[in-house]
């Protein structure tokens, strides 16, 4: 039987281009067709855009909350930071733009320094052993013995809110913008309509968010959205909860937005992030015998194969965990097994996650709603970051480390951070709950003083006794 070589990848997203390196690493000639540019979504109009958007709120987020630390700007007499710090939108996106720019460049030009062809073109499947590329000039057929699938998906809109790209805009389109919005009504309050919103409060613009649900962020931990929910109380950010947005519709140089309840909330502009849809129509899935869900996402098992032979599918277009870092190890799990190297299978209870609001919110492991099931099997303690002496030092209060573990062996099976940077500081927890570590090993690991990462441990150590029997400490 021949060795498996010829690897054709539809996408050139995480899961693509992660898939097309293990491929090239383990001998595969691998085609990789891509129609945006390379990064996908990820890297041209998702995270490394928002992200770095954010990065500009973050310092504006310090600098607003500076004054308890001493910082004066402006005058002697004037003590009204808003009044000495503005944001200049046009050059911010100027730089997110160019940065994603920059990042696909270095895709591809690693891609093509590793030996792995480009086609520029759009690709679909012409029946189960064959991949077709129509391109600007051509049409290429390939008949490869692997095929990966990772189309990834685009921003879904609403029926009676069409997109405009000036006024009326999805997550893709923000970056256009030269001016900061003066009211900006987000609609959607999941994790982009969360994070966009926290961004455009920290750069000054006027913010209402529309949620449909009691409150926000509802797939994530109900304590850590609770604390977000009172920051963005705090620093004036309206939030709308239980009401959904019927339609948007421009109104000169602003927006109207009715809701379902009969109400309207007038802006200069609206965001809506209100989910995704697959890239999966029109790619010769069906003809191929790949199945798809309800929604349209391919159905995957836990080593990226669909239901057709040799066909694997990696990223946002199956629906699994829709992380940048699930799809590329979507991706490379896929060549692995395709081209018969050791491989895990994927397991979603050691990915960790991020939510890119002031403060963040990762997660890992086990959520505090399955450990609310399962107890008294689980064990949970929870310190507030405003009893740490490093985060007294940073004038942080907003925020807390949550660890969960069994009780009687003490293994680490999840865990919450809402604080800065808490895409840093999950790390640990991450290694932990991966390495079914126990917290008497989590606490006997040393941790500078002071710091933030102190209170992980001190969590481990208030863990080691009674795990099942401790409450939360105020």
């Amino acid at each position: 039987m021949p060795s498996v070589t010829r690897v054709v990848i539809i996408g050139g997203g995480p899961g693509g281009y992660e898939a097309a390196l293990v491929a090239r690493q383990l001998g595969g000639e691998v085609t990789l067709i891509d129609t945006d540019g390379l990064g996908g979504s990820a890297v041209l109009t998702d995270c490394v855009p928002s992200k770095t958007l954010i990065a500009t709120a973050e310092v504006m987020t310090s600098v607003a909350e500076s004054g308890e630390l001493g910082i004066r700007f402006g005058s002697r007499n004037n003590t009204d930071a808003e009044t000495a710090v503005h944001v200049d939108l046009a050059a911010v996106n100027a730089r997110v733009l160019d940065l994603a720019a920059r990042q696909s460049a270095d895709i591809t030009d690693r891609l093509i320094d590793k030996g792995v062809t480009i086609v520029r073109g759009r690709g679909r499947l012409a029946g189960p052993e064959r991949v077709v590329a129509k391109t600007e000039d051509d049409v290429q057929v390939f008949e490869p013995d692997v095929v990966l699938v990772a189309t990834g998906a685009h921003p879904r809109v609403l029926p009676d809110a069409v997109p405009d790209g000036e006024r009326i805009l999805t997550w893709t389109q923000v970056y256009a913008l030269q001016e900061l919005p003066e009211k900006l009504i987000v609609v959607g309050s999941g994790v982009t309509g969360a994070e966009f919103a926290s961004a455009y409060d920290a750069l000054g613009a006027e913010v209402v968010l529309v949620s449909s649900r009691d409150r926000v962020l509802p797939g994530e931990d109900a304590d850590a959205a609770q604390v977000l929910e009172d920051v963005f109380a705090r620093r004036g950010l309206t939030v709308l909860g239980k009401s959904r947005a019927e339609s948007v519709v421009r109104d000169g140089d602003g927006v109207v937005v009715r809701l379902t309840d009969g109400r309207e909330i007038t802006g200069s502009h609206c965001l809506l992030a209100v989910g995704s849809i697959p890239n999966t129509s029109d790619i010769g899935l069906a003809g191929a015998g790949v199945t798809l869900d309800r929604g349209g996402f391919i159905t995957v098992d836990k080593v990226s194969r669909t239901s057709a032979r040799g066909i694997y599918a990696a990223g946002d277009c199956t629906g699994v965990m829709m992380l940048a870092s699930v799809a590329a190890m979507q991706g490379r799990i896929a060549m692995w097994h395709a081209l018969g190297d050791a491989v895990s299978p994927l397991d979603l209870k050691v990915v960790s996650g991020n939510v890119f609001t002031a403060p963040e919110i990762a997660t890992v492991g086990m959520s505090q709603a399955q450990a609310d099931v399962a107890m008294p099997k689980v064990a949970t303690v929870q310190l507030p970051l405003q009893g740490n002496p490093r985060a007294k030092m940073q004038g942080l209060r907003d925020g807390f480390v949550k660890v969960f573990c069994l009780p009687v062996t003490g293994i680490v099976v999840g865990g919450v951070v809402v604080a800065p940077r808490a895409s840093e500081l999950i790390y640990p927890l991450t290694i932990a709950v991966s390495e079914r570590l126990t917290v008497d090993q989590v606490a006997h690991s040393f941790t500078i003083y002071p710091s933030v990462s102190g209170s992980l441990a001190e969590a481990a150590r208030q863990l080691h006794l009674h795990g099942a029997d401790l409450v939360p400490k105020e």
